[in-house]
């Protein structure tokens, strides 16, 4: 039996095509690493799969083995109509630009990707605040970003990634993936995450905490009473004493940095400070 790699180096030889670098086309082709990754799917799946990325299928010929629906997203028209050849559903769009409440997913819809470097995350981001179903992930980053992810407070990586991430999901680590890995080999390591969501309590709004995050992280150097008074309080400098008080209460102090907070600790700063608008 082939190898992964020479099936997809048969594959491509046979479509007359080459891996675009424009969409971050690196396949994945290690049997080791494909395999762990279709054995984490195997113990989440319930319901329902989305895949962004396929290419030529090293995960999705697997998962489509699971008997769930499957749903492909892919922006390479050529690696489209490849899956809708072979009867899959495919939406030919860009993952970042895709309305995913119209895709009415079911709950607990599992979404796999071995994702392009330049959209992993925004990815996680956007599944994060707006679910739309998505329970569970299985997700390939450069080793850079995974390292954010799973990040601790009070490090280099720690930042608005990790605190967004490790809020609505508990991240753990999977596989690791060498460049040789990948046909063509990317210039960095990569590595693959596991998230299993879990609901903040008592957060109403989910883009609204983002953005109170987004200002704490504006400017790393600041102290976050001045970066959330700038850009969550739109420069409303008598919210100081209500934040530098917030800041006390959950157990930091008046002059803390973003990254000194753990995620817990910024949903309870953030829901003292809604309550004191």
């Amino acid at each position: 039996m082939s190898s992964r790699r020479e099936q997809i180096l048969e594959k491509l030889k046979q479509m007359g095509v080459e891996p675009k670098r424009s969409l971050g086309q690196n396949f994945l082709v290690a049997d080791q690493t494909i395999e762990k990754i279709l054995f984490a799917a195997k113990q989440y799946v319930k319901d329902s799969i989305i895949e962004v990325g396929p290419g030529l299928g090293a995960l999705t010929d697997g998962l489509l083995e699971f008997g769930k629906k499957t749903v492909l997203i892919e922006l390479d028209r050529d690696f489209s109509k490849y899956w809708r050849d072979r009867g899959v559903e495919v939406i030919e769009d860009d993952a970042l630009q895709v309305d995913w409440k119209k895709l009415a997913l079911a709950d607990g819809t599992l979404l796999v990707s071995n994702l392009p470097y330049q959209i992993s995350s925004s990815i996680v981001v956007d599944r994060s605040v707006e679910p739309a179903g998505v329970s569970t992930m299985i997700l390939m980053f450069q080793k850079e970003v995974a390292q954010r992810l799973v990040a601790k407070a009070k490090t280099k990586d720690y930042g608005l990634l990790t605190v967004i991430a490790q809020t609505f999901w508990e991240v753990r680590f999977l596989v690791e993936a060498a460049p040789g890995a990948f046909y063509p080999q990317p210039n960095v390591a990569s590595r693959v995450l596991t998230f299993r969501r879990q609901e903040p309590k008592d957060l109403q709004d989910p883009n609204q905490f983002l953005k109170f995050v987004k200002a704490a992280f504006a400017q790393r150097r600041k102290l976050m009473t001045k970066n959330l008074q700038s850009g969550y309080f739109n420069g409303d400098k008598s919210k100081a004493p209500a934040i530098e008080k917030g800041l006390q209460e959950i157990g930091a102090a008046p002059m803390a940095r973003a990254e000194e907070l753990d995620p817990a600790q910024f949903l309870r700063l953030y829901s003292l400070l809604e309550e004191a608008k």
